[in-house]
């Protein structure tokens, strides 16, 4: 990609674009409650702009009801306070004790963080039962999440996916966010026999071994150890704990780069170097010390942004896989900007939403204005033509997201078999989140922080 150093998140212009983008994130928040039937279980992806579910797993609506209050920290407008707090209310209460996915870090902290950070922000009035409600909330997401738990030989673990004991995905680097929240509120998970399991522990063993496993860096780990190449999946033994191989879900192949997955990876590792901040050198002394943690987090965080900047196109969006098969038809596809229309493979403009946060904090966790600028320069090009969707019918807010290419779920307008005009609620939620994160730098508030609900 070719980053545009010149931009500034205080600039008019760029002012002026996340303006526009709250305004039309406050229209299809509202637009989407109104038809929704919550019946249908979570909206997912966008049909010619309505957004639809997907029965596969529900891990999406913290997204849908996590908007309005992005909209509300960024405008004040107040209902889209109350629409967020009451649909978190009324409806979430499921994802707190679902105990079948891995996506708590996704739907709690999307809603019941947001609104306690909020609160501990004085954004919204204090009001002691309700922060208990939202703390117990979080307490309990921390802990069923880590209560899915594969063992790896050697020591260690991780949170194990949806598919089951033997999975690994890179997506829950994320989802880790729980854990946090939990363990910095005083909660921790109660075993068998009483036995109290430090989520901080699990934490911290989850993402070394998404480090260890779901990150190449060029060290000859395979014949296609690329540094900076992340494997959706990571496949263990569940009888003896090793691990076997790589795999994908929904990428293209074990050996290529799904670049969603690679952005979780991105923005996953970024904000779990920040959070390492807040905690004492003695209290992660158990665990290895601070020094190691950081280093083998960072080693993970720069490799994988360093890939994404090295292989995705001009303006910043990613194609779907960096080894899609047709790829190649495309010609210099790194030195131009991406083209969503065009016939051979689909942009993925939901990674793009993710990966331009997980850019901007590396940079300023760093210091390094290349990251920073990096991510600014993503999240620009989201911000106007042809990503930002401004059809007043079409619900989704970041147009040209990619949900699941080899399953073949994601919608084919012209019958030509690339998927295009759609959005999804990840995409969406993230675009206005990397969006807020750069409007609170530019209004010289207090950095967008996850553990600021703790």
């Amino acid at each position: 990609m070719i980053i545009q150093s010149s931009l500034a998140p205080d600039s008019p212009s760029f002012k002026q674009k996340l303006q526009r983008l709250f305004v039309l994130a406050a229209e299809k928040v509202q637009q989407l409650d109104r038809s929704w039937d919550p019946s249908r279980g979570s909206p997912v992806f966008t049909v010619e702009g309505r957004y639809t579910a997907r029965g596969w797993t529900e891990w999406t609506q913290g997204f849908q009801f996590g908007m309005p209050l992005l909209v509300f920290d960024a405008t004040g407008e107040a209902a889209m306070l109350e629409l967020g707090r009451s649909r978190t209310v009324e409806r979430m209460a499921p994802h707190l004790t679902h105990t079948g996915v891995h996506d708590h870090g996704f739907n709690n902290v999307s809603t019941y963080g947001n609104l306690l950070r909020l609160m501990n922000e004085g954004r919204i009035e204090e009001t002691p039962w309700e922060r208990r409600f939202y703390e117990l909330a979080l307490k309990a997401s921390g802990a069923v999440q880590a209560a899915r738990w594969s063992r790896i030989h050697g020591g260690g673990g991780y949170i194990y996916s949806f598919n089951g004991p033997h999975s690994l995905f890179v997506d829950t680097i994320r989802s880790l966010r729980a854990l946090a929240l939990s363990h910095k509120l005083g909660h921790a998970l109660m075993g068998e026999n009483d036995e109290r399991i430090s989520l901080l522990g699990r934490l911290l063993d989850h993402a070394r071994a998404t480090a260890r496993y779901s990150v190449y860096y060029g060290e000859g780990r395979d014949h296609y150890d690329v540094r900076g190449r992340v494997a959706h999946e990571s496949i263990f033994n569940v009888n003896d704990g090793r691990y076997r191989c790589p795999n994908s879900q929904q990428g293209y192949s074990p050996f290529s780069t799904w670049t969603r997955g690679l952005a979780w990876a991105m923005l996953g590792f970024a904000e779990q170097l920040e959070f390492l901040e807040t905690l004492s050198d003695e209290e992660l002394a158990p665990f290895g010390g601070k020094a190691g943690i950081r280093a083998e987090w960072l080693k993970a965080a720069q490799a994988t942004c360093d890939f994404y900047i090295e292989n995705t196109a001009a303006d910043g969006v990613p194609y779907w896989d960096t080894g899609a098969p047709h790829l190649e038809k495309l010609g210099d596809w790194r030195g131009r900007a991406s083209d969503p229309f065009n016939p051979h493979e689909p942009a993925d403009s939901s990674a793009a939403a993710i990966a331009a946060q997980g850019l901007m904090r590396l940079g300023r966790y760093l210091k390094d204005d290349r990251y920073f600028r990096a991510g600014l320069t993503v999240l620009d090009t989201l911000l106007g033509e042809p990503y930002l969707s401004t059809q007043a019918g079409h619900e989704g807010l970041i147009l040209h997201s990619v949900y699941h290419r080899p399953n073949g779920w994601d919608r084919m307008p012209d019958g030509g078999g690339v998927p295009r005009g759609e959005s999804s609620m990840w995409g969406d939620y993230h675009a206005l989140e990397a969006a807020l994160y750069a409007h609170r730098i530019a209004a010289g508030a207090p950095e967008l922080r996850f553990f600021s609900a703790a």
